[in-house]
């Protein structure tokens, strides 16, 4: 496709609009004076009308089999959520965990999901569960996701409460939700949300909700907010209260480095004391400014580690909470983790290693029709880095409330040395009719030393992508993507260089009947052609045939056939477990191989849960193994263990080599209650020959009061593999921080 055509293409997108009608209910306010506690004993809750709740899973649409009274009313200061959840059996009472944001099969979740804005797009939701454990996420792009990413985060943190009692009939639950937490536009004191809430009951697994969702956009089709129902409320007006929150940070840390003359190792001990501050300011009712002085992410878990079998750099999610608040703004991505703003290059440098942020600002929200996202950050030089400078403009502008909308983006690095990149985006998503969506994006980047022109393809990214948003019936998709030689995204991530792909996608799904023990299955064939655009070479093909089930009864499977091409242009080398055998180099030129590959889950209600899955068949000219296992125990309501191993085997016969590697993780956390928890967790790689160790103490007595206690630990499993010998521990820190939030 020609440039001209592209351009003309996109502009003549700009003028499809289209609208949507629903009825609006009014929320009724509270009736009366309000007793936080848990208890539901005001009678004017009865003066409230309550929810006719549905079952979504497992069969949709019938009648609950556990009765529920839900709520939904607000005051001037706070939106309120209550229910009395009514149990059959009293072995159905799960109070199972205390830990925050908790992912847990195990207990009951009872919340709401809320549209502020309105723009059947992003979302905010608010759970709890008996104990009283609280969890607050995010969602975006109407809960879209592509393969292996999640449309919501549970990193957002805000301020709201918690009060839930056991009955005799079950339990019960008030949650608020202040107004000051959420993000919304009144218009002279009336504000239009969408809203859905649910029942997770997990001794019967059972979801019960208001309103309806039908699971014809799979597993995540509960937090759409394009599917919620629309409520009114009158005489609230947004406020603009002011967070201050300093923090102090005291520790140590002790690095073994090897000496000068390369004989020993010394210990340096660097003793640290900083001090910050992190400002939170609604600039208006929609648009909040963030300010950070000094940052430092200490209390952030380190990441997962994983093998890497491909060519390509591994992507790991975002974990700091001032990058999280409305991060579905900043949002400008392709396929399989593509991007143009990713945040951790910011503060950490591509080994991961912490980079010092002196400070920045970031502002979200929304001006008139417009989501606005603007990020300004300064870090200080590093041993890897110099100082730069990192800064993002973003906005999108919804095209009625079917989900499309156009936008832009501009991000700008410079290091004040001479070396810069700059980048622009153009992208739309345009619903064309029913489920049907085009998403439409072009991308250009421009840095020093590179010729680029802006009529000129070799600095740009064009991405164009018809899907049937569907997981049930009929659906597919087909996607076309092109990257030039010069395009270089310095805010973002990008797997490959210099390629054009094409992406069809077909497939069938159906729903399970009410006397099925299947709740969904689909069916669905992926292929993939990515070409090299200066040599023509197809570098990558593959062809994917997918069957995946869910059951009534908790079980997942998922299981493929894949068919692989892939042109190596130069060799293509692997770690070896066995120093002696150095780097195992795949020799360059063409291959074709099959692989099989399967993931099942028993039920994750369960106390004990079984995660596990296997790849077998060829891997490039060689025969490839690989399996994983990750159980899971909860051993009460306060203490449970997450354990995961993995094992890959590759065999080159033909060349005599081997690699295998072994990737174990333990994780463990004790939860005294909702506001004491200890947290701890044990690495081992073998390709590192080194285990990594955490372990986090933190004390959460209300949102905005933090302290953390934290020690880190890089041990050397095999230290006589170097001479002179390598010391038990390379790197050890212990910090302690404390944050305390002040609300003017």
């Amino acid at each position: 496709m020609k440039p001209n055509h592209l351009h003309l293409l996109f502009f003549s997108l700009i003028s499809i609009q289209f609208l949507s009608a629903q009825d609006i209910t009014d929320v009724q306010k509270f009736p009366g004076e309000l007793n936080f506690d848990g208890h539901l004993h005001e009678a004017a809750w009865n003066q409230l009308t309550t929810f006719d709740m549905v079952m979504q899973i497992p069969d949709f649409g019938k009648k609950p089999t556990q009765r529920a009274d839900i709520y939904f009313t607000y005051d001037e200061n706070y939106l309120y959520l209550a229910g009395r959840m009514f149990l059959e059996d009293s072995s159905y009472y799960r109070p199972t965990t205390f830990k925050r944001d908790a992912f847990d099969g195990t207990t009951d979740y009872f919340g709401l999901v809320l549209d502020t804005y309105n723009d059947k797009e992003n979302g905010v939701a608010f759970f709890t569960g008996p104990s009283g454990f609280r969890w607050d996420g995010v969602v975006w792009n109407d809960a879209q996701a592509a393969p292996g990413e999640f449309p919501v985060s549970t990193d957002w943190n805000t301020f709201f409460d918690v009060k839930v009692n056991r009955t005799d009939f079950g339990w019960s639950c008030e949650m608020r939700v202040p107004w000051t937490s959420l993000r919304f536009q009144d218009d002279n004191g009336t504000v239009v949300m969408g809203m859905t809430c649910w029942w997770y009951s997990a001794g019967k697994n059972e979801v019960q909700m208001y309103p309806g969702i039908p699971m014809h956009w799979g597993d995540w089709s509960a937090w759409k907010p394009s599917q919620m129902k629309e409520y009114r409320f009158k005489n609230v007006f947004a406020k603009k209260p002011l967070y201050l929150t300093p923090y102090v940070l005291g520790g140590l840390q002790q690095v073994n480095d090897l000496n000068d003359a390369e004989t020993e190792y010394l210990r340096d001990d660097d003793p640290t004391f900083e001090a910050g501050l992190d400002i939170k300011y609604s600039l208006t009712s929609n648009l909040t400014m963030d300010v950070t002085v000094n940052t430092d992410f200490a209390q952030v878990e380190a990441d997962d580690q994983q093998v890497n079998l491909t060519r390509f750099s591994l992507f790991f999610p975002e974990k700091r909470q001032f990058f999280q608040e409305r991060a579905s703004i900043f949002d400008f991505n392709f396929e399989q983790f593509n991007r143009v703003f990713y945040s951790r290059k910011i503060g950490l440098d591509d080994d991961g290693n912490p980079v010092r942020i002196l400070g920045g600002a970031r502002m979200v929200g929304r001006i008139g029709k417009f989501d606005v996202g603007f990020l300004d950050m300064q870090t200080a030089q590093s041993e890897e880095l110099n100082a730069e400078n990192f800064g993002l403009l973003r906005l999108r502008r919804q095209l009625g409330k079917d989900n499309s909308y156009l936008g832009g983006i501009l991000t700008n690095r410079t290091d004040f040395n001479g070396i810069h990149n700059t980048l622009y985006g153009i992208d739309g998503i345009f619903k064309i009719t029913g489920d049907d969506y085009l998403n439409v994006k072009w991308v250009q980047s421009f840095e020093n030393d590179v010729d680029n022109e802006v009529a000129s393809l070799d600095p740009s990214r064009v991405f164009l992508r018809w899907e049937k948003r569907r997981s049930t019936g009929f659906f597919y998709s087909l996607t076309y993507s092109r990257v030039g030689e010069n395009y270089n995204p310095g805010m973002g991530f990008e797997l490959r260089e210099n390629y054009n792909s094409i992406n069809p996608r077909v497939g069938f799904g159906k729903l399970g009947k009410e006397h099925s023990k299947i709740i969904s299955w689909q069916v669905f064939t992926d292929a993939s052609r990515l070409q090299n655009n200066t040599t023509d070479t197809i570098e990558t093909a593959n062809v994917t045939t997918t069957f995946q089930t869910a059951t009534k009864g908790g079980w997942n499977f998922i299981g493929s056939a894949i068919f692989n091409h892939e042109y190596l242009s130069e060799v293509f080398e692997l770690s070896s477990v066995d120093q002696s055998e150095g780097l195992i180099g795949i020799p360059s030129g063409e291959y074709d191989f099959w692989q099989l590959q399967t993931t099942i889950n028993s039920p994750f209600q369960n106390y004990f849960v079984l995660f596990g899955g296997f790849t077998l068949g060829g891997f490039f000219d060689g025969d490839l193994v690989s399996f994983n296992l990750m159980p899971r125990y909860k051993v009460s309501n306060h203490l449970e263990f997450d354990i995961f191993y993995q094992f890959s085997r590759a065999e080159f016969e033909n060349r005599n080599q081997t690699f295998h590697s072994h990737l174990a993780r333990v994780k463990g956390i004790y939860m005294f209650d909702t506001k004491l928890s200890i947290a701890a967790f044990l690495q081992f790689n073998s390709l590192d020959e080194a285990f990594t160790s955490n372990v986090r103490l933190r004390y959460n007595p209300k949102e905005g009061n933090d302290l953390y206690i934290v020690y880190n630990d890089l041990m050397n499993s095999n230290r006589a593999r170097e001479l002179p010998h390598l010391p038990f521990s390379s790197e050890r820190a212990l910090v302690l921080k404390y944050t305390y939030t002040f609300k003017i």
